[in-house]
């Protein structure tokens, strides 16, 4: 067993001990063949009260532990006690850790050339999984590592290395928390540049070095944009010279670690990237850069923070997006990817205020959701509309200079926006930190109404007038909102859009007269931002019943018609895509599908990606595929979405198959052969497809969805109940290998089809049961569910 640390206990030990400074050594040498790494930790720490005791952190196999050169007991439940401690203390704890565990150091194999390599992944408490530590963010201090590693390999970590043969020596990083620390290890290919003053490192396995050179530019040029952006607003530039950016096999993310940033190596796409998905990995990367202040520079107390730390980079990365590159559309496509998630959880069962209590580090593990990402960022930005960009930029500078290489807490950075700004922030953020649910904004003729809370609310109508067959707008009518009724001084106008700009949190109606032409108006809309403004309202209202697919896809259609905006046609596409396939009735899907199939095929050249690839999705006949397959050519990708596609219509494809995966220079072809067998409605490959999957647990995480995406499609209802109640029973175990793969099963394998409400409600009842990243992933898949068999009129 191992225990989860409590606030309390965190908050006493940090109110005894002051950690000094880690020395750290790490053996790797056994890792090409084993899963066994030696780690040698010693700390200096201070006790504030002589004689007491107190407790380290290590889940690893203990092999000897001396506190002030006297040997300790074994540890139990993950802690090794400290008895009569003294006013400075040193400890030495050797131990073994094992990739095996699936939290802190793991090993992955390159399947092309079979090259093996290790990362940590620590967030949130995971470095007591590979060395002895105070596993706590309030219990900063320096760090220094010496690695041994096989020969060969390169090693990186958060400070710049010095090499003798296969040792590499770290020298001490300023003060972080344990999660903040990093060790990567393998047979990298490197490119170096320099950027905003800066030395840039970009790494991946030497099977993607082509991929890796291909993207490279633009990666550089957003890391140098970023660096000197965050430099200005902060009013501190990143206080290192090194920054390394490191693509990882089957690592399940990303993480800010400082100074080294671990990617999954997905990021670094085998086909060339759309501009959509540039676009998404350009805010990806800004995120996980502005957490080299906002984290890293000034951490969080506790956990109950964490919505900052996570929220905060997530708006950093949109609003630097938008200012410092040529992401412009970087709101846009938030707005209809990860705020409309944001919108859909906070109106369902597993809603929460941003800022929520949490009694321990397992509870926190929970909290890594749509609030605190998405929604908390919005929240961020309209505290930005609210007390002016200006004053924002200037509490941000002040907050740092004060807080920096310590802890805060969100009282710290309030009291800093206050202060610049002159605007009491109390009962903003009670409306909106402290209190859960959504806010509905509704014109009613020259009166805002709320319903919800109401939180204050700054936002803009935008009155628009007929230009022809298109919408002008002719005012932005700027309105600070404080209750149910608002009453607007508006100009005439023949089309208002509420929450125009998108500059706060809230879900909209247009004026009850209007709904009916609505979703045709959307697409007279002028800008990308205002017409996803249209599309986010339209969708929500599919999400509460209040609009039908058939509505949803009409206005989806007639805005990719006219859309301009690379960046967001394809986040459009894929919301049409699942308006048809998972929200419509049996009887509207087949012309759903016809319609933005044709969608598909009338974009201009400049989509032709994004297009091929949603018409992969809804290619009604083996005819129509058979065009796509002519119409990718070389394109890998392509003919592999194409023949997912002819597997689900029932076409023999295991030929077709196999010769492209002997075609496939990707080293992760094998899983796009496997989508194909998962697809493909028969019984034995379905059980196949099962099996590497959930009892192999082959598939890498940031393939999970890949995979089980096409195993649940529909018309394959008779084929798919059984793996639906196998779900069921796997539920216990998925909290197996922590917080990010409970996450990914909880959610990729919950079944989309073959089952009805009684479902859903057997599942409800099962999340009562489960520990709480579980709890929530499965109240969510389930409400979700809920409301599509609604809309498909499923009972």
């Amino acid at each position: 067993m191992v225990r989860s640390l409590t606030q309390g206990e965190a908050a006493a030990r940090s109110g005894l001990l002051t950690v000094e400074r880690y020395d750290v050594a790490v053996d790797l040498t056994e890792l090409p063949d084993g899963t066994s790494v030696r780690t040698e930790s010693t700390v200096r720490f201070t006790c504030r009260e002589p004689g007491a005791v107190s407790f380290v952190d290590c889940v690893a196999e203990v092999e000897s532990a001396v506190l002030n050169g006297v040997p300790l007991g074994a540890a139990v439940d993950g802690r090794i006690e400290l008895p009569g401690l003294l006013a400075d203390n040193v400890l030495t704890v050797v131990a073994r850790a094992s990739t095996d565990a699936a939290q802190g150091f793991s090993r992955a194999v390159d399947p092309a050339d079979g090259s093996v390599y290790a990362y940590t992944d620590f967030e949130p408490d995971y470095a007591r999984y590979a060395w002895a530590c105070f596993d706590q963010p309030d219990l900063k201090a320096p760090w220094a590592f010496t690695v041994t590693a096989p020969a060969g390999w390169m090693v990186l970590s958060n400070s710049k290395s010095e090499q003798d043969g296969e040792r590499w020596t770290f020298p001490a990083t300023p003060p972080l928390s344990a999660y903040n620390t990093v060790i990567n290890a393998g047979p990298y290919y490197e490119i170096r540049r320099d950027g905003a003053g800066h030395d840039l490192g970009l790494f991946a396995r030497h099977s993607l070095k082509d991929i890796l050179e291909r993207d490279a530019d633009e990666l550089f040029t957003l890391t140098t944009q970023g660096l000197e952006f965050f430099a200005e607003q902060f009013g501190m530039p990143f206080p290192q010279h090194k920054y390394d950016q490191v693509f990882t096999p089957e690592f399940p993310g990303a993480m800010e670690n400082f100074g080294c940033v671990t990617w999954m190596d997905w990021f670094l796409r085998r086909s060339t990237p759309t501009r959509a998905e540039w676009d998404q990995f350009s805010r990806y990367l800004l995120h996980e850069l502005a957490h080299m202040w906002f984290g890293n520079v000034v951490t969080m107390r506790w956990w109950d923070d964490l919505w900052l730390n996570e929220a905060f980079a997530e708006f950093a990365s949109n609003w630097a997006a938008v200012r410092a590159t040529s992401y412009q559309d970087a709101w846009t496509t938030h707005l209809v990817t990860e705020r409309l998630k944001a919108y859909y959880v906070d109106q369902g069962p597993t809603t929460h205020p941003i800022r929520q209590a949490v009694p321990d580090v397992a509870a926190a593990e929970a909290t890594f959701d749509a609030i605190t990402y998405p929604k908390g960022a919005a929240a961020l930005q309209q505290l930005m509309t609210y007390v002016g960009e200006s004053a924002f930029a200037k509490g941000l500078t002040n907050y740092f200079a004060k807080h920096a290489w310590g802890n805060s807490t969100l009282q710290d950075l309030m009291d800093a926006l206050a202060a610049a700004s002159g605007r009491d922030l109390d009962r903003w953020r009670e409306g909106w930190l402290d209190t859960a649910g959504t806010d509905r904004l509704t014109l009613e003729g020259d009166v805002l109404v709320a319903t919800g809370l109401p939180r204050p609310h700054v936002l803009g109508i935008g009155a628009y007038s007929r230009q022809g067959a298109m919408l002008e707008r002719i005012q932005l009518v700027e309105v600070e909102a404080d209750g149910e009724r608002t009453q607007l001084d508006l100009p005439a106008a023949d089309f208002y859009l509420v929450n125009d700009d998108e500059l706060t949190f809230a879900s909209t109606r247009p004026d009850p007269s209007a709904r009916d032409t609505f979703y045709a108006d959307a697409a007279r809309l002028p800008s990308a931002l205002s017409r996803g403004v249209a599309v986010s309202t339209a969708w929500d209202m599919l999400l509460n019943g209040e609009a039908s697919a058939t509505e949803v896809v009409d206005c989806l259609t007639a805005v990719l018609a006219v859309e301009t905006s690379a960046s967001v046609v394809e986040p459009f596409l894929n919301l049409a895509v699942e308006a048809a396939t998972l929200w419509s009735t049996p009887d509207e899907q087949p012309a759903l599908a016809k319609r933005i199939a044709a969608t598909c095929r009338a974009l201009g050249p400049e989509f032709r990606k994004p297009a091929l690839r949603s018409f992969a999705r809804t290619a009604v006949d083996a005819e129509q595929v058979e065009w796509l397959q002519s119409e990718a050519g070389e394109d890998v990708d392509l003919q592999w979405r194409a023949l997912v596609r002819k597997a689900q219509l029932g076409v023999p494809v295991a030929t077709e198959a196999d010769a492209l995966l002997a075609k496939d220079p990707d080293p992760e072809a094998w899983v796009s052969r496997l989508q194909v067998q998962a697809a493909t409605p028969d019984a034995a490959e379905k059980a196949a497809a099962w099996h590497r999957i959930v009892t192999e647990r082959a598939v890498p995480l940031a393939s999970a969805y890949q995979v089980a995406t096409p195993f649940w499609s529909a018309g394959q209802d008779d084929l798919l109940k059984p793996y639906a109640e196998r779900y069921l029973e796997l539920v216990p175990t998925f909290h197996e290998g922590g917080g990010v793969a409970a996450t990914a099963y909880t959610r990729a394998l919950f079944p989309l089809y073959g089952v009805g409400r009684a479902y859903v409600d057997r599942a409800e009842a099962l999340a009562a049961q489960s520990g709480p990243v579980v709890r929530t992933n499965l109240l969510d898949r389930s409400d979700r569910l809920r409301r599509m068999l609604r809309s498909r009129g499923v009972s």
